[in-house]
């Protein structure tokens, strides 16, 4: 069951033209969850079941493989980024698998040869859920209260999207950190540590991990809507000057930032508190 601390939003009201009732209370359950801890569920998003299916069990089967096998969909140790087969340890002394796959058509994908449909799967399930992000993104650009098309103009260039393929996702809400195990349908939905920048703190980034629970498998698809790299983030004038608000954090790009969060994993700190996260960048008052 899904937890009743994780919002629900149906979005089917958004693929009609005269649903506007539906669409002010999916607006309103959003911007609360939003604004309160970031984080909520969708349903009705327009993503084929049955692909996110199919591809979750493709993954089982490649990830049972044997490691020599697996190997073999690795980038190259001097690709700059680590798409194809990956492992990493998080917060657990058993290692975590994953399959990171960038945008259909990137030079840098390394897809497995078997299972054999695994590649043509994947990339139905990434231009479906480019779909959602957009869709997504509009939503959120509505409750924020933004010009139309503002968030998508200002997050145009869709080749620093990506995908992996993980388990075990926590989000912590009032200093308890709570499983995410979505119903069947639903798909979460994290708001981005960005357009908590963005917006000087009136949307909340939700603070996650992936943690896979000891002697236990877990598969889950994560679907990264990214900035492009070189795009300067700090936070908008609707949100600070206009209204009077001091702005809460200094401007970076964005680049920079994820160089910091990938650093995280390459070097983990001692403590998990060191982690570097958005708040770095915060403005000390």
């Amino acid at each position: 069951m899904a937890d009743p601390r994780i919002p629900t939003v149906d979005l089917s009201p958004f693929f009609t033209e005269d649903d506007e009732d539906g669409k002010k209370k999916a607006m309103e359950v959003i911007s609360k969850a939003c604004s309160e801890h970031g984080f909520f569920q969708i349903v009705n998003h327009g993503v084929p079941m049955e692909s996110l299916q199919r591809a979750l069990e493709l993954s089982r089967i490649f990830l049972e493989y044997p490691a020599e096998e697996k190997l073999k969909s690795s980038s190259a140790s001097d690709a700059p980024l680590p798409a194809g087969y990956n492992t990493r340890p998080q917060h657990s002394p058993d290692k975590n698998e994953y399959l990171l796959m960038l945008p259909p058509g990137s030079s840098f994908n390394v897809f497995p040869d078997n299972p054999s449909e695994f590649k043509e799967v994947l990339e139905d399930v990434f231009s479906n859920l480019t779909k959602t992000g957009l869709l997504v993104e509009s939503i959120v650009n509505q409750c924020l209260g933004l010009p139309l098309n503002f968030l998508k103009e200002f997050n145009n260039d869709r080749s620093w999207d990506l995908m992996d393929e993980a388990g075990g996702l926590q989000v912590c809400q009032d200093g308890e950190w709570i499983p995410v195990i979505p119903t069947e349908g639903t798909l979460v939905v994290n708001i981005s540590d960005v357009i908590q920048v963005l917006s000087n703190n009136k949307f909340k980034s939700a603070t996650h991990r992936v943690v896979r629970p000891k002697g236990r498998s877990r598969y889950s698809l994560a679907f990264f809507y990214n900035l492009q790299g070189d795009k300067w983030v700090e936070p908008l004038p609707q949100f600070t000057k206009d209204i009077g608000e001091a702005p809460k954090y200094r401007g970076f790009h964005y680049k920079e930032y994820l160089q910091l969060r990938v650093r995280n994993k390459t070097h983990p700190p001692a403590r998990p508190g060191d982690e570097i996260r958005i708040t770095h960048y915060k403005i000390n008052t």
